[in-house]
């Protein structure tokens, strides 16, 4: 049967050993980290990430989160590097090669490569002495520290830490960037992530879908402009076409008697919240269940007023976001 206990155990030990590398690394970073960001940021091309075997899996890692997070960034296999993809790097590229112990023999001709035509690199490597690090232009050393693995012999120690070094420098670029969630959903429109970062203006409805009647408009044309959009509500605006009010299915309550005699102006609640086009839709989301309210109108702060567009709790939850 199997020991759960023993399995438990070797999992709070490989985890406590890993953490506490990464405490180390980040205790023991120096300047040539910032050297190395300095070099990524002033990149007229792309950055270039290499890797072989399990460094390598880490280097595509690293390369998609530098492209997803605005730095220009592809992997190049260095095995394949030397049968014709050295012609992927360039003149104002970066290379960015990983090797825990900097000997690794695949990645001799990527490393001459950018010897010879003047190529910026940065090494990483546990080994100050190596090859690479020795021939980079900024060398970034890990600690030498024991894997997790119990043998020695297994990258994963050795891995996270690069791994986690990869993130500190996409995170250390983003942030000079002034790289915003708006950023990230360009690069990450899909899936439940990029319904999260959606804009108010990408899920409203506009132009003649969106419920308006003018304030002087008698109740039985205002009815009649609620039922044919469908959302239950319709907004009300002034001459100059700015939202002024909104009539709701309570609105219509309170003024059951004698509703037909009324103007949508005198039935309104004036004042409806708003939300602005270029917010989040999940700001959107948290001010419907604060107002405890199914709808907003979109009002552009900078448009005087004026509906821009409407967007219904349902729209939301198409878009996977509530």
């Amino acid at each position: 049967m199997a020991d759960h206990q023993k399995f438990l155990a070797t999992a709070r030990r490989v985890i406590t050993q890993e953490a506490d590398a990464l405490t180390i690394l980040a205790d023991g970073l120096s300047e040539s980290f910032g050297e190395a960001v300095a070099l990524l940021l002033n990149a007229k091309g792309r950055v270039i990430v290499s890797g072989m075997g399990k460094s390598g899996h880490i280097a595509r890692k690293i390369a998609a989160t530098f492209a997803s997070t605005g730095t220009p960034a592809h992997f190049v296999h260095p095995a394949e590097a030397s049968h014709g993809d050295l012609g992927m790097m360039t003149r104002g590229d970066v290379v960015l090669v990983l090797s825990n112990s900097g000997e690794t023999p695949e990645l001799a001709d990527l490393v001459a490569y950018t010897r010879r035509f003047g190529i910026p690199m940065i090494g990483v490597a546990s080994r100050p002495e190596s090859t690479l690090l020795q021939r980079a232009d900024v060398a970034i050393v890990l600690p030498a520290l024991k894997e997790a693995c119990g043998t020695g012999v297994v990258p994963t120690t050795s891995t996270t830490m690069t791994l986690a070094l990869g993130d500190a420098l996409a995170v250390a670029l983003m942030e000079h960037r002034d790289f915003t969630p708006e950023n990230f959903r360009e690069f990450h429109p899909g899936g439940k992530l990029g319904a999260q970062l959606s804009k108010v203006s990408d899920l409203m409805h506009v132009d003649s879908t969106v419920p308006l009647v003018a304030a002087e408009t008698p109740m039985s044309e205002a009815l009649l402009e609620i039922s044919q959009k469908g959302f239950g509500v319709v907004g009300v605006v002034d001459r100059d076409k700015r939202l002024i009010g909104i009539v709701t299915d309570g609105d219509l309550r309170r003024h059951m008697a004698g509703l037909l005699d009324h103007t949508a102006g005198e039935v309104m609640t004036a004042h409806p919240a708003t939300v602005a086009p270029a917010a989040l839709a999940e700001e959107a989301v948290a001010m419907m269940n604060a107002k405890k309210i199914t709808c907003l109108f979109a009002v552009d702060p900078n448009g005087d007023g004026k509906v821009s567009g409407f967007l219904h709790i349902h729209d939301c939850l198409r878009a996977g976001i509530v």
